[in-house]
């Protein structure tokens, strides 16, 4: 179980557009990257369909896009989704916290 308080990674995916099994890799990657960060990070995905007040509030003009906050900071905004070798040490880094549990 992750903290209440734990810095939150959410990833604004588009709307429409996106074929099913496109949409399902990229939410097994994400539920992949949330095994790897642990309870350091919590991941959300935040659909535009759903969601489309919570995209419109990050001011989010090309998606899919992520934004890693803490306690309502911006810590790091990309465009794109968050996946690669470098992407769970550069998420951590942005966190400078000691004693963050990564699984």
């Amino acid at each position: 179980m992750l903290p209440a308080d734990a810095p939150v990674l959410l990833v604004l995916l588009p709307s429409g557009g996106t074929a099913p099994q496109v949409r399902a890799a990229t939410l097994a990657a994400l539920a992949a990257l949330q095994r790897e960060l642990g309870t350091a990070i919590r991941v959300l995905s935040v659909d535009e369909v759903s969601h489309p007040v919570v995209v419109r509030s990050f001011d989010a003009h090309d998606l899919p896009c992520f934004v890693l906050m803490r306690q309502g900071t911006e810590l790091l905004r990309q465009c794109g989704l968050p996946e690669g070798e470098g992407i769970v040490p550069l998420l951590l880094s942005k966190l400078g916290t000691v004693g963050v549990t990564v699984e």
